[in-house]
């Protein structure tokens, strides 16, 4: 069976090639700069036999030309790649039509060449979302979908996975090729980076470890780890009864006090903080900078998931949420972005 992953260089990407290859897929993956290839070859081989049975092609996510060649031949489609910008941009269209028209440019090409299923990498950010006030905190399933106009409770990014969820469902009833599409909507991803240049999220921990914040922010987020998410997205391409559903992917919400609490618990002499920065200065603060849009929306507020189909229907087990902060800082002394 043949398996097209892109974004294979991504931090879920490459987890998700292992797996895979690991279960004996043939693997495309793809890159916007082809002159990557080899050293995310020689990345992903230190963690499977099967590195041989992994090819690359370059593709960018705006040239619809490209994905009708790379998906024939191939089985199945897991669309991993997508615009995470750091801050709200300065032309939120720069996120949301990539993410939106790169979603659609494979979805018409799959469902051409008449692959079996697509499998698409959204967000809780599609879910947790564009909730009216009184109404942000609580728990999600996937029931629920983030409403993208409500601008005061959403990021960029987030109404970039919206808006591309949405037209992929918008796509599939539609289609009368015998495509199948399945969602997968996963926290905030955790767990081992397997290199220097590493996911959004894991950053978080870096500057912890690091003590390279003074304070931390009052806020949290439902977690999970990159290891169970990939392997949520390969039960999704592979189990019949995931067609056409959409999966939580979360293992549960911890804070970001409660993160560092672990964090200083098992590396005592790290001088991790442990003081919260007020969350008024937060939002003056984010008045200067953009980077910060993503803290700034769930300031008072508890937004937890609720992963119970994911579990029940596909079996999944994920990894506890504190296992994923811990395997992420130890990954990073491992990979050489902290000095033992």
């Amino acid at each position: 069976m043949n398996v097209l992953v892109t974004g294979v260089s991504g931090f879920l990407g490459s987890h998700t090639t292992i797996q895979l290859l690991e279960k004996g897929y043939q693997v495309v993956g793809t890159l916007r700069d082809i002159r990557r290839a080899n050293d995310i070859r020689a990345i992903i081989g230190q963690h499977t036999k099967n590195i041989n049975q992994l090819t690359f092609a370059e593709a960018d996510l705006t040239d619809p030309a490209v994905w009708d060649e790379l998906v024939e031949g191939a089985d199945f489609v897991q669309h991993i790649a997508s615009p995470f910008p750091h801050g709200e941009p300065a032309h939120e269209a720069d996120v949301i039509m990539p993410a939106k028209e790169g979603t659609l440019a494979i979805l018409k090409a799959a469902s051409k060449h008449q692959l079996k299923r697509v499998v698409l990498t959204s967000a809780i950010g599609a879910s947790f979302y564009g909730k009216p006030k009184g109404q942000q905190s609580g728990v999600f399933d996937e029931m629920v979908w983030t409403d993208e106009t409500n601008r005061a409770d959403t990021t960029a990014y987030y109404r970039s996975k919206t808006i591309a969820e949405k037209a992929a469902w918008a796509f599939m009833e539609q289609d009368t090729s015998g495509l199948e599409l399945t969602t997968v909507l996963p926290g905030a991803l955790l767990g081992p980076v397997l290199e220097k240049d590493y996911g959004h999220t894991p950053e978080i921990i870096l500057n912890l470890l690091k003590g390279s914040v003074p304070a931390i922010p009052g806020v949290g987020f439902d977690l999970a780890d990159v290891r169970s998410v990939a392997d949520l997205l390969l039960r999704a391409m592979e189990f019949p009864q995931a067609a056409g559903q959409r999966f939580l992917g979360t293992a549960g919400y911890l804070s970001f006090r409660q993160i560092a609490a672990l964090l200083k618990e098992n590396y005592p002499d790290r001088k991790i903080p442990t003081g919260t920065v007020p969350n008024w200065l937060l939002r003056l603060l984010g008045r200067f900078d953009p980077s910060l849009a993503a803290v700034i929306v769930d300031l008072d507020k508890v937004r937890q998931g609720d992963s119970t189909k994911a579990r029940q229907l596909l079996n999944w087990q994920p990894i506890d949420s504190r296992e994923a902060v811990l395997s992420c800082a130890e990954s990073m002394f491992r990979v050489g972005l902290m000095p033992k």
